[in-house]
């Protein structure tokens, strides 16, 4: 298998290059192999032991551990992750490795591949890739673009059954994108959203490829607005089934934190304005959406590997950091999968792999207590940043939910009940202060707007009486001349 490359440890001056050092493991007295840099807590009983919210727990799992990993892709089908390919120490892979939440347990598919419907499938290696995107359909899995050993031409659509544990190349119409990795691909309604990544030559791309899923056809379309420059390794995520985000990515000589926005109604751009915290830098990280929320993790630049865990509101955008080192952040990792599983009700978030200065295969879940608080239902049209903006209702009544574990149960910690509610009142006023100071300016901004249209209105209504007039003497001195003319020839 010809190598490709892969990635210096980040925090060193390129963030492209070629890893010469297989990763350094710890074999734990169990047999497992687990980062030298696991925190000592770590869960034994699965998603549901996870007691504290928003900081991130290493998961004790049973199984065969897969090959550390980065690039792969990852899943969430009928409560197991489905993880794909990726890229070890600068070889892709072409494994199919399974991790079934209920029982925490690892198990590796003998995948079989079937190139036509009509033919049978046969137990043979897949192409292994890396850079590739999963997306979840139905009980299937569709695995779009990636770069290979042997590139094809144009960007392939193939779906994993894990039923049948079979492999298919789906027939796809229209002017397929070419191939490329690192793109993002966003489930939008029923159609897949590509944008960007790497192509051939390690060019970097911007274009947008729209597939409808019903028929299966690719279709281009033209844009308006100012696009998001050439680059790969972003994260996108889709809003309210109808707004495209792109956040972060790199090019080949620095890294992006801005967000762009495109309505996939009037297929417009925009670059609307971010509040809260301001993001580092950062490409290869990745990011999984609850309601309203965007969730992102993992990444890096030239500098460093950034190690906080970030939320987007999408409908505010405002930044805010989840987690960070301090609060037990998993090990920065780039090219690292996120997705997010329900239980009970509760969000977790679960990231696996990644690469760190070495490639990792530890599982680490988060448990968000970010919750929206405003359904769909409520968003109204869309506003002048090209999202639709909520209702002023909804909006003042929108909260952050923190959830604090076990403080009603020990005796001593009402006090600290009490002072952590006064916090969160206290933040929520500021939150809607601030509002009311933004709506305000506004309605000056407005107010003066209104001021110069009428003045404006003003100007040309006093033009109009203007013309009016000069126009009523020039009929007078036409009529008069005409009499004059008539009285001439008589």
């Amino acid at each position: 298998m010809a190598a490709v490359q892969g990635p210096v440890p980040l925090g060193t001056a390129s963030r492209n290059g070629i890893a010469s050092e297989e990763p350094k493991v710890v074999v734990a007295e169990n047999g497992k192999t687990v980062d030298d840099v696991q925190d000592k807590e770590v869960s034994t009983e699965g998603l549901c032991s996870i007691s504290a919210y928003d900081r991130w727990t290493p998961l004790s799992v049973s199984g065969q551990l897969p090959r550390p990993r980065y690039k792969h892709g990852a899943v969430v089908v009928q409560g197991k992750m489905y993880v794909f390919g990726g890229n070890h120490n600068g070889r892709y892979l072409g494994d199919i490795q399974v991790l079934d939440f209920e029982s925490l347990s690892w198990s590796k598919l003998e995948a079989k591949s079937q190139s036509g419907p009509s033919e049978s499938a046969e137990a043979v290696p897949f192409a292994a890739c890396a850079g590739h995107s999963l997306i979840p359909w139905g009980n299937k899995i569709l695995c779009l673009a990636g770069h290979t050993r042997e590139p094809t031409e144009s960007l392939s659509v193939k779906e994993f059954d894990p039923q049948t544990c079979t492999w298919s190349t789906l027939r796809t119409y229209g002017s397929s994108p070419s191939s490329r990795g690192g793109q993002s691909v966003t489930l939008v309604g029923d159609t897949l959203v590509v944008f960007g990544g790497e192509g051939h030559g390690r060019s970097l791309l911007n274009d947008l490829h729209i597939l409808d899923l019903e028929t299966m056809t690719w279709d281009e379309f033209a844009t308006t607005g100012t696009p998001p420059p050439p680059r790969s390794e972003h994260a996108a995520a889709c809003f309210a089934d109808r707004y495209l985000l792109i956040f972060g990515g790199g090019s080949h000589s620095t890294c992006f934190s801005d967000l762009h926005v495109l309505d996939t109604q009037t297929m417009e751009w925009s670059r609307p304005e971010q509040q809260g915290v301001t993001p580092e830098t950062r490409a290869g990280h990745s990011g999984v959406t609850i309601g309203e929320y965007w969730f992102i993790s993992g990444g890096g630049n030239s500098r460093k590997g950034v190690s906080d865990t970030l939320v987007l509101n999408m409908s505010t955008y405002e930044w805010s950091v989840v987690t960070g080192l301090e609060a037990r952040a998993p090990p920065t990792s780039e090219g690292s999968s996120l997705v997010m599983h329900t239980i009970n009700g509760e969000k977790f978030l679960v990231s696996f792999g990644g690469y760190s200065g070495r490639y990792s295969n530890q599982v680490y879940a988060l448990k968000a207590s970010l919750k929206s608080s405003v359904p769909f239902q409520q968003i109204n049209e869309a506003g002048t940043n090209g999202i639709a903006p909520i209702s002023e209702a909804a909006n003042s009544s929108r909260k952050v939910i923190f959830e604090i574990e076990e403080l009603q149960d020990k005796p001593g910690n009402k006090a600290d009940t009490s002072k952590t509610a006064a916090q969160v009142v206290k933040g929520e006023r500021n939150q809607i202060e601030d509002k009311l100071n933004q709506e305000q300016l506004q309605s000056l901004r407005l107010r003066q707007e209104l001021a110069n249209v009428e003045r404006r209105n003003t100007e040309l209504t006093e033009e109009l009486h203007l013309v009016r007039d000069q126009l009523s003497a020039e009929q007078e001195r036409a009529s008069k001349l005409e009499v004059k003319d008539m009285l001439g020839r008589i």
